[in-house]
């Protein structure tokens, strides 16, 4: 019997699809491991990576902040922000496995930190996991706070900005918040510069992977901020804090300002007003006695502003210096009269222009205002930079305001010439009449002299910019040699060095009423300006008292003139520039050179220090730049007095302290 053959075609029709989509199956599987073993494994890596860890952004140390000599005005030092996670102190309280209750804790904290107990007792009691307690503490405290051992309390690092010259030129440095960014001033403006590039660092979440984590967090370290040093000497700047103290305490002004500035450059030398704060602390300041006057002020600076209606019209031709005016007390300008500020005392004839500058007489500028026209004047009012900002290199500064050219009428011009009706800044007015001294140049004001890496490679040096010529060299010399006759023999006498040649103008402004919006009978502004030598400038200086409440009166001659005399003499002796051997000083100004110049001595620590303790140095005979660089290297910081070299300390050598703390340092030029 022949075997019947077996049909296999209906089994492999039915299968074969089975089989084939297997095979695709395991393709896809093989090229998927593929893919992710070989083509994707970095990325995959990484991605595991991330998932394992958390990134803390890590803050870059901010830059440092010197003046001319190279005295640190502004550095940043390690501290500490404390937190508690209330949920885990809670638990750990309530199992019994820590003894002490949230009151104790409190108290201990409360006790380290100088913080009210019920403060930190409220936000422990908050349901949260995680609260900040503190920030900006010193980090002897917080290695205080976490021997306590405390559960859920811990540590994370932050910057405090210190100003080692505390109140030293406050409002120009101006200050840093708690996110370590500049928000007023110096800092402010420079604050790309100073504060660097933030790195972060990983933190794992798991065991593994220590190798790659600990790669990732060598190679984003943060890079520290630059440094930038300052055109404002401390020594000049020491001149400058001495009269402004002196002035408030005179006068017990509202308000007291004084601007120096180098006439040929436009370099700041010294900046500072009264009241002021302490930018360590500068949250006990309200925004108004933070503001930096000298260049946020705005006010109508009367008589000084005689200097520019001057120049333009001795420029223009309009006028001579010998040129006369009549001058019985007042002038009628429909609808108003105008008067001097001792036309109640005599009448002044028929001054010469010089006369009149002499005389400070509104009557004689009125005139000449008028003779140099509204179209003239308001040309040489935009061209000496006047309603705009002078763009200095420091945060906050206003442009004034300056009445339009289509509104004023003809007694506004007779007033404006004698610096009424217009309101200005010191830093505007203060340039215009630097660029008569140095021969008509109105130069850009700045405060930064370069910036530089924290190894020193230098990374912008800033120049002197002329922004326009405004006036010739030979109506600079005129009005110039018209401002040296108002303070040899006219209302800037009390600013007078024998030996040298001081040009200068007095101003005394009334101020607006706001309740009438008519000029006050008792509220005026004093202000003196002064340049010299003045056949070669090397200081020009404004001194600014906002409503003087003194029984010196409130002439601007009066009030101004002494401070501003102190100042230049103390810079030109500074300088090396000879006065008159008969000068009396009012200014301590060390020697060049000492014969027997004493040095600091070997120190004997009274104590071991521990943890952020430090051992103070031996200062004496060292000079003010050369302690700043000392106490910096210590983390400490200094108030002093004088200048010259250090013959009085204190604390005294050998005590020990803590780091930030701060040192009061005497200099002077006779060393006792």
């Amino acid at each position: 019997m022949k075997k019947r053959s077996k049909d296999y075609s209906y089994y492999f029709s039915r299968d074969r699809w089975v089989y084939v989509g297997l095979a695709l199956a395991i393709l896809l599987v093989f090229g998927r491991l593929i893919t992710l073993q070989v083509v994707q494994a970095s990325d995959l890596k990484a991605k595991g990576i991330q998932r394992r860890t958390t990134d803390q952004s890590l803050r870059p140390e901010r830059g440092t902040i010197l003046d001319a000599q190279g005295n640190v005005l502004a550095q940043s030092i390690p501290v500490k922000e404390i937190y508690a996670d209330p949920e885990m102190l809670a638990d750990q309280i309530s199992k019994k496995q820590f003894k002490s209750t949230k009151e104790d804790v409190a108290k201990e904290l409360g006790s380290i930190l100088g913080i009210d107990s019920q403060t930190i007792q409220d936000k422990l009691n908050k349901s949260l996991a995680w609260i900040s307690l503190a920030h900006q503490v010193d980090i002897h405290k917080a290695d205080q706070i976490m021997a306590l051992k405390i559960p859920g309390v811990g540590t994370n690092e932050e910057e405090k900005r210190i100003y080692p010259m505390g109140q030293l030129a406050a409002s120009a440095l101006g200050i840093v918040n708690l996110a370590g960014h500049g928000v007023e001033g110096i800092e402010s403006y420079y604050d790309k510069a100073l504060f660097g590039k933030p790195g972060f660092q990983s933190q794992e979440q798991d065991t593994r992977a220590h190798s790659i984590l600990d790669a990732l967090q060598q190679s984003n370290p943060p890079s520290p901020g630059n440094s930038i040093t300052l055109t404002l000497d401390s020594t000049i700047q020491y001149f400058v804090e001495q009269q402004l103290d002196a002035l408030q305490q005179v006068t017990q002004a509202n308000s007291v300002t004084i601007l120096a500035m180098d006439p040929m450059t436009g370099r700041v030398l010294g900046m500072g007003s009264r009241p002021t704060f302490d930018p360590t602390d500068y949250s006990k300041a309200t925004s108004d006695v933070r503001r930096n006057l000298a260049i946020g002020m705005s006010y109508e600076p009367g008589s000084t502003f005689k200097i520019v209606t001057g120049s333009a019209a001795l420029e223009e031709g309009v006028i001579r210096p010998e040129d006369t005016f009549a001058d019985p007390g007042y002038l009628r300008v429909a609808p108003r009269y105008i008067t001097n500020w001792d036309s109640d005392q005599k009448p002044h004839g028929n001054p010469t222009f010089t006369q009149g500058m002499q005389l400070s007489s509104n009557v004689v500028l009125a005139q000449v205002g008028m003779k140099l026209g509204l179209s003239s004047f308001y040309t040489y009012l935009k061209a000496f930079g006047f309603g705009s900002k002078t763009g200095i290199d420091i945060a906050g500064e206003e442009s004034g305001l300056i009445l339009p050219q289509d509104k004023v009428r003809e007694a506004d011009l007779a007033t404006m010439a004698f610096g009424q009706v217009n309101s200005v800044t010191p830093i505007q007015l203060l340039s215009a009449i630097s660029a008569v001294a140095n021969g008509g140049t109105l130069y850009r004001p700045y405060i930064v002299a370069k910036i530089t890496t924290p190894d020193g490679q230098l990374v912008q040096q800033q120049k002197p910019t002329p922004v326009r010529q405004v006036i010739s060299k030979a109506t600079a010399s005129q009005m110039t040699n018209v401002l040296e006759q108002v303070v040899s023999g006219g209302t800037g006498h009390l600013a007078q060095i024998p030996g040298i040649n001081v040009a200068g103008k007095t101003g005394t402004a009334q101020k607006v009423d706001p309740k009438t919006g008519a000029y006050s009978t008792t509220d005026f502004i004093a202000s003196f300006t002064a340049f010299a030598p003045a056949e070669d400038p090397k200081i020009a200086v404004l001194v600014i008292i906002d409503t003087p409440k003194s029984a010196q009166g409130h002439q601007g001659g009066t009030l101004g003139g002494p401070p501003a005399k102190a100042i230049i003499e103390g810079t030109l002796q500074y300088y090396g520039l000879p006065v008159a051997k008969d000068t009396q000083s009012t200014v301590s100004i060390s020697p060049s050179d000492s014969a027997v110049r004493p040095s600091p001595k070997p120190v004997i620590s009274e104590r071991t220090p521990v943890g952020r303790e430090v051992v103070i140095p031996d200062l004496t005979g060292l000079t003010m730049r050369q302690v700043g660089a000392i106490l910096a290297k210590s983390e400490l910081h200094f108030n002093f007095t004088g200048s010259g070299l250090v013959n009085q300390q204190s604390p005294l050598a050998g005590k020990v302290v803590t780091k930030g703390s701060t040192i009061d340092v005497k200099f002077s030029s006779l060393l006792q």
